[in-house]
């Protein structure tokens, strides 16, 4: 019996070695359509330069060279072919994608594939059913007049109690403006999305390592967008090796700190309660799919108001021109007020020239620098760009804002009274000016995110010179899915005495 069970033992071996054998080249042969399905192999210029990254000899971030390609485009459309990308900047094809043909343009599963281990079933990362329930949801409690006074309350309280007593504190001191402004806007949207203040949560770590976390997988997810070939990241998250493990320990941190926002809201009890959570957690038993909600609306209320305020902050140091306009615009619209009183909703409807300066703001520097789409089927743009089914269509914000087709010969000039007509605020049409999106998938939370930047640019212009230091130098941006400086902005606040002039050049 010894030869026979030796034999068989021998003859499994070899099968499993052939099995084996068979699956590793099968997968490396799978691996290599993928590969030649990207066309990594292109030889255009554009393409060349980008899989050499002989672009950075030049440029400082990514959006700057792919804004430069853009006006060398005659269509204000170019393609990356090697990441099966059109990117436009023109209003037509951006009317046509998020309006005219929405249908043809969702986000689409590859989108979905790159967020969602992150993201999930968030509303930023689906289509269809799931993103109408969301949407419908987040409208009832973000469009309410209810819900307005109720967010501008929070925020108001934030400012007075905590933002400015912080200035106040560091007066004369270098801080990292960006680092404030997230922590200020985490509170808030805590306390307006999810009923709680970040102080409750029962969290065994600092709220400092949840928001590295946090950006760290912002930074890695946004990071699985620039490869040449798909395979590669999904065969390093397979695998559980550099950037996907690294993403994976963030993202186990990120959703210890949504579980415990779930948990604290369930422990209150939401029945009765009207902030957002609360609403969904009425109609919706899936703790992963609450999780997912959690995690969208973070990434909305925290990075993109904290990213809003940093660019308005660094292009304001360099326009003391832009700050005297604005403190004689809040000195006429508070008369008789206190120095730290907080502008009411009211007093912040009348500020238009400071309602102008966030535009124009946000046109340079929008908090979503690029979004994507994906098509279902065969299209052809407006500008007569064919683009073929499966094909990643983006549409580029920050390099809209840089066009001089869109907004003249000045386009790259810090201007607010581009928005003034009269002296009273005109909105453009969100076609030219997609910082907010357009169309069906237009920013729900829009006006609340305005109304809390407004409410701490007014406060803090009021009552406080900000220095950016290095302001000179042009940001670098580091990777993510919202906009953000690498390394920070680094500032020095001083606080301002009752009545004093207009600061010198380069303070704010």
């Amino acid at each position: 019996m010894a030869p026979e069970l030796s034999l068989l033992s021998c003859l499994q071996n070899y099968l499993s070695f052939l099995f084996f054998s068979f699956t590793t080249i099968f997968f490396l042969f799978s691996l290599l359509l993928l590969l030649l399905r990207s066309r990594p192999w292109c030889n255009c210029h554009v393409c060349k330069a980008y899989l050499s990254s002989s672009w950075t000899a030049e440029f400082a971030n990514l959006c700057d060279w792919y804004t430069h390609l853009l006006r060398e485009s005659p269509t204000g459309t170019i393609d990356i072919h090697v990441l099966g990308n059109t990117i436009t900047t023109n209003p037509d094809n951006v009317e046509y994608m998020l309006k005219t043909r929405f249908d043809n343009f969702p986000k689409g599963k590859p989108f979905s594939s790159l967020l969602g281990d992150f993201l999930g079933r968030g509303i930023f990362n689906v289509d269809g059913e799931s993103w109408q329930f969301q949407r419908k949801m987040a409208s009832l409690e973000l469009g309410s007049v209810y819900a307005r006074s109720f967010a501008f309350d929070i925020v108001s309280t934030e400012v007075r109690r905590r933002l400015l007593p912080l200035f106040t504190t560091v007066s004369e001191r270098v801080i990292d403006l960006q680092d404030m402004f997230r922590r200020f806007a985490f509170d808030n949207i805590c306390k307006i999305s999810f009923g709680l203040d970040p102080g409750c949560l029962e969290v065994s770590l600092p709220m400092s390592e949840f928001a590295a976390a946090f950006d760290t997988a912002s930074r890695l997810s946004a990071g699985r967008a620039t490869a040449v070939a798909p395979a590669v990241w999904k065969l390093k998250r397979l695998l559980n090796v550099g950037s996907e493990r690294e993403l994976r320990r963030a993202i186990r941190m990120v959703n210890v700190l949504a579980n415990e926002v779930i948990r604290q809201r369930r422990k209150l009890g939401f029945a009765s309660n009207l902030d957002l959570l609360s609403r969904f957690m009425s109609s919706v038993d899936d703790d992963r799919y609450l999780r997912d909600i959690v995690i969208s609306f973070l990434l909305a209320g925290r990075d993109t108001v904290a990213s809003g305020l940093t660019s308005f902050f660094l292009l304001l140091s360099k326009h003391p021109e832009v700050t005297a306009a604005i403190r004689d615009e809040i000195a006429n619209v508070m008369r008789g007020s206190g120095d730290d009183e907080v502008a009411s909703l009211n007093q912040l409807k009348e500020m238009h020239y400071v309602h102008a300066a966030m535009y124009e703001s946000m046109r340079l520097y929008p908090p979503i620098q690029f979004d994507s789409k994906f098509c279902i089927e065969d299209a052809v743009l407006p500008d007569g760009t064919f683009v073929r089914k499966g094909t990643r269509v983006t549409y580029h914000p920050y390099a809209m804002g840089r066009m001089e087709s869109i907004w003249g010969p000045d386009c790259e000039k810090f201007k607010p009274e581009r928005w003034l007509h009269d002296r009273k605020f005109v909105p453009q049409s969100p076609f030219k000016y997609s910082v907010f999106q357009a169309g069906l998938r237009v920013c729900l939370g829009k006006e609340m995110a305005l109304m809390e930047m407004k409410t701490v640019i007014v406060s803090v212009v009021r009552s406080f010179d900000v220095q950016v230091l290095d302001g000179d130098q042009p940001p670098k941006f580091a990777p993510g899915l919202t906009a953000s400086i690498r390394g920070g902005l680094s500032a020095r606040v001083r606080r301002r005495s009752s009545g004093e002039e207009r600061p010198g050049h380069g303070a704010c």
